[in-house]
C-alpha cells in the first residue's frame, strides 16, 4: 500500500510534496494509516485532533493516544476540546452537524494561523460509498452521486483510492496502532447502518463491487462534466445576472426539454433542497415565492427571480395574492378577514378589501411617494413624513410599504393611508398583522 500511496501522491497529487499539511487524525485505523503513509513519505505534515468530550474517558483516552503516537515520531500536534452537546443544543442542531461544522471551522483557523496549505482527512473508497449511498435514499442530483471529492477547496483526501480492507491489512502488516470508537458499532446513525447492513450484502452480490463502484464513479464524473458544459451554456442565453439579482427567462428556459435538470443545477448552489417547490414555482402566480437559508426565489410575470435575502433592496418588489394569509419575506404579514374592528395600532390595520386591487405589492419607498395619512385630509410626501418624524437615513432605508395598484396602503409598521379605511359604507373588512 505504501508504494500504492507514493504512486497516487507522485501521479494526482504531486504538489503536496512542496506543502505544509495538516492532518485530520481522530486516532482511528483510517486516520492512524494516513499519518504513518505520510510520514514514511517525509511530508511535511502537523495533526490536529479534536476532543468533541461526547464519550467521557473515552474521547479523553483518544486524545492522550494521538498525543503520545505523534510525540514519538516527532510530529507537532494541535488538539482542542468541545463541549459539542452544550453546542448542540444551544444552536437547536444534531450532534453531527455541530461536530463537523466546529472541526472544520478549527481547521480553517489553524490553517490561517499556522500557514498550513492543506487539510487533510482520512476518508477512503468505502466512505465514498456510504456517502453515494446516503444521498441516493435521500434524493440527490448527479453531483451527489459522484461519491466524495478528492479535492474540496484546501481539503483533500489522499485514501480514497483505497479500500477499508487495504488500511486494516496494511496497518496490521505494519503494527500500527489505533483506537476503535465505540459508537462506530452503533446502528443509530444512517451511516452505520448502511456499513453494517447494506454494503457488505452488496460486496457479497459481486466480489469486485467496490472496482464497479469506482468505474461507476468514473462515468457519473464524465456525466456530469458533460451536463455542466450544457448548462453553462444555456446559462448566458437565458439568465441575467443584475447588480442586486438575478433573473431566469421562462419562456426561453421552457423551451428546453429538461428544464427542471437545469432549473437544479443553477439554483442547488443556493441551498434549495424544496425541488417541488421551486418547479411549481414555474406556474404559480406573481409574487410566490421559494426560501432557501439565503436566497428568495421569486415568481415575477414570465421571469423567477433570484434574490440573497441580505440584499434586498429598492428594486425588489414582491406581490400578495388575494386570499393569501401570510407573507413571510421580507417581513412577516398576516390577512384575515374579520367581521369587525379592534384594536388597531402601528402592526395593525383595518382596510376595505373592496377598495384594494390585488395583487398587492411589498416595496421599498421611492424618491417622490406620496400617501393620505390616516385621520387627516389631504397627502404627504414620504420624504415630509419622515422628516417629520424624524426617521435616520437607515429608518428610511428599512422602510417597507404595502401598495394597492402602486397607491400606498400602508407604511408598514408605522402609519396607514386613509384611503383605504373602514367606512360605513364597508362590506368586507381586512386585518393586517404585521410581526417584527
Amino acid at each position: 500500500m505504501l508504494t500504492k500511496f507514493q504512486n497516487h501522491i507522485n501521479t494526482n497529487l504531486p504538489f503536496l510534496k512542496e506543502k505544509k499539511l495538516l492532518l485530520a487524525v481522530s486516532g482511528g485505523i483510517d486516520s492512524m494509516v494516513l499519518v504513518h503513509l505520510c510520514h514514511q513519505l517525509q511530508l511535511d505534515i502537523a495533526v490536529a485532533h479534536c476532543n468533541f468530550q461526547l464519550r467521557g474517558t473515552e474521547s479523553d483516552d483518544d486524545e492522550n493516544f494521538v498525543k503520545s503516537h505523534t510525540e514519538k515520531l516527532q510530529i507537532p500536534i494541535y488538539f482542542q476540546k468541545f463541549d459539542t452537546a452544550a453546542f448542540a443544543k444551544k444552536q437547536k442542531l444534531s450532534i453531527q452537524v455541530v461536530a463537523r461544522n466546529l472541526r472544520y471551522e478549527w481547521f480553517y483557523s489553524l490553517l490561517a494561523n499556522h500557514n498550513f496549505d492543506y487539510i487533510l482527512t482520512a476518508h477512503h473508497l468505502d466512505d465514498s460509498v456510504e456517502t453515494f449511498l446516503i444521498n441516493f435514499t435521500r434524493g440527490s442530483g448527479i453531483e451527489g452521486l459522484t461519491g466524495i471529492p478528492e479535492q474540496n477547496d484546501k481539503i483533500i483526501r489522499p485514501l480514497l483510492p483505497f479500500s477499508r480492507n487495504e488500511i486494516e491489512i496494511f496497518a496490521k502488516e505494519n503494527a500500527i496502532q489505533w483506537r476503535e470508537d465505540s459508537s462506530n458499532t452503533s446502528d443509530k446513525y444512517l451511516r452505520n447502518k448502511l456499513r453494517h447492513n447494506v454494503i457488505p450484502i452488496l460486496k457479497e452480490l459481486n466480489p469486485s463491487f467496490l472496482a464497479s463502484f469506482e468505474n461507476t464513479i468514473s462515468h457519473l464524473k464524465q456525466t456530469q462534466a458533460l451536463a455542466a458544459d450544457a448548462s453553462k451554456s444555456l446559462y448566458s442565453k437565458v439568465v441575467t445576472e443584475e447588480e442586486n439579482h438575478t433573473t431566469i427567462d421562462l419562456v426561453k428556459l421552457l423551451k428546453q426539454e429538461n428544464y427542471k435538470a437545469y432549473l437544479f443545477e443553477w439554483l442547488q448552489p443556493f441551498g434549495f433542497s424544496d425541488w417541488i417547490a421551486v418547479y411549481d414555482l414555474i406556474n404559480a402566480q406573481s409574487g410566490k415565492q421559494v426560501l432557501s437559508a439565503s436566497h428568495i426565489l421569486l415568481k415575477n410575470r414570465d421571469s423567477l427571480l433570484l434574490f440573497p435575502k441580505q440584499h434586498a433592496t429598492n428594486d425588489a418588489v414582491f406581490w400578495v395574492q388575494k386570499e393569501q394569509y401570510e407573507v413571510k419575506f421580507p417581513l412577516k404579514l398576516s390577512f384575515c378577514n374579520i367581521d369587525y374592528i379592534s384594536n388597531p395600532s402601528s402592526h395593525t390595520i383595518f382596510v376595505d378589501e373592496n377598495k384594494l386591487q390585488f395583487p398587492l405589492t411589498i416595496r421599498r419607498w421611492n424618491e417622490g411617494d406620496i400617501f393620505h395619512p390616516f385621520g387627516m385630509s389631504g397627502k404627504k410626501k414620504l420624504s415630509k413624513y419622515f422628516k417629520d418624524e424624524k426617521f435616520s437615513l437607515l429608518d428610511k432605508a428599512n422602510t417597507w410599504l404595502l401598495c394597492s395598484n402602486n397607491e400606498i396602503v400602508w407604511i408598514i409598521g408605522k402609519r396607514q393611508d386613509d384611503r383605504f379605511k373602514i367606512q360605513e359604507s364597508t362590506t368586507s373588512i381586512l386585518k393586517i398583522n404585521y410581526t417584527e
